[in-house]
């Protein structure tokens, strides 16, 4: 009986529920869906209704209108240019920090760790600080002006950072897989397709997802290494639908809405391999 009546009050203490937590997690739940939802109720509503009607009431009368006129600007183009920038330098991205993880983790010379050192100052360089030389180094290689040379930058600032993340996920690959591989004969090339491409889909897809949001959301490079407006990619040309359709506040976010919708799609097909690389490591 005494046991019982001392299991009873723990029970009732962890069942007890956070409602400071509670309280917080909905003040940031609101924080984060109330600008979501003021640009995509104001999206659907024409010029006329935005400032006769409530900023945050429901559109009475609904209309795509505003994407019509977004479409009719070339969003498309803009589209195609930062879906070709962020697919190739993705692509390239996850291919060779992968590999460089791999060697990385499995061996210990002391070029490796030097190579490990210096991903890791790569990390503490700004961009902004390195905008000078990397735009003489585009001019001097005749790539001004042109998608690669928003794409080979892009490459350069996110290896570091991707490097980081899949070394400490490949670290937490047991190395009895690696044994096993090695006394069935297998090379480091078949261990590498065989074993550590499939185990890393959580990590790849992280990391893929991660350099995909920052090179689809970066501006800085498009507006130094480029001038014409059929080189633009989506961040510039929403800088330019701001001055064009400066009183048409639905057609701005209309836009902005539309460049939102890949990142979105990308998370929401690789959420759960994307929870599941986030967290790796957090075990040990």
């Amino acid at each position: 009986m005494a046991q019982a009546s001392v299991a009873r009050p723990r029970m009732r203490k962890r069942q007890r529920p956070n409602v400071v937590g509670g309280l917080l997690g909905f003040f940031w739940l609101v924080l984060i869906i109330g600008p979501i939802y003021y640009v995509v109720i104001t999206s659907l509503k024409d010029q006329a209704d935005y400032y006769s009607s409530n900023a945050l009431g429901i559109p009475t009368n609904p209309t795509l209108r505003a994407y019509r006129i977004v479409l009719q600007n070339d969003f498309l183009h803009y589209f195609i240019n930062s879906l070709i920038v962020a697919v190739v330098t993705v692509a390239v991205v996850v291919a060779i920090s992968l590999m460089a993880s791999y060697v990385i983790v499995r061996r210990s010379s002391r070029i490796v760790h030097l190579s490990q050192r210096v991903f890791l100052l790569g990390i503490a360089i700004p961009i902004q600080a390195t905008i000078v030389p990397v735009y003489y180094l585009i001019v001097q290689l005749h790539l001004y002006d042109t998608l690669p040379a928003l794409i080979l930058p892009g490459i350069a600032f996110a290896i570091p950072i991707t490097v980081l993340i899949l070394v400490n996920y490949l670290r937490d690959i047991p190395n009895e897989l690696y044994d096993s591989m090695h006394a069935d004969g297998a090379s480091d090339w078949r261990t590498f397709i065989s074993l550590v491409l499939p185990l890393s889909k959580p990590a790849i897809t992280t990391v893929a997802i991660y350099d995909a949001l920052n090179c689809w959301n970066g501006f800085l490079f498009p507006l130094i290494l480029t001038q014409s407006e059929d080189k633009r990619t989506l961040p510039l040309s929403l800088w330019s639908y701001q001055g064009e359709f400066n009183s048409d506040i639905p057609a701005v976010l209309a836009a902005i809405v539309l460049s939102c919708l890949p990142i979105l799609a990308a998370y929401i097909i690789g959420r759960r391999q994307l929870v599941a690389g986030l967290t790796a490591g957090f075990g040990k």
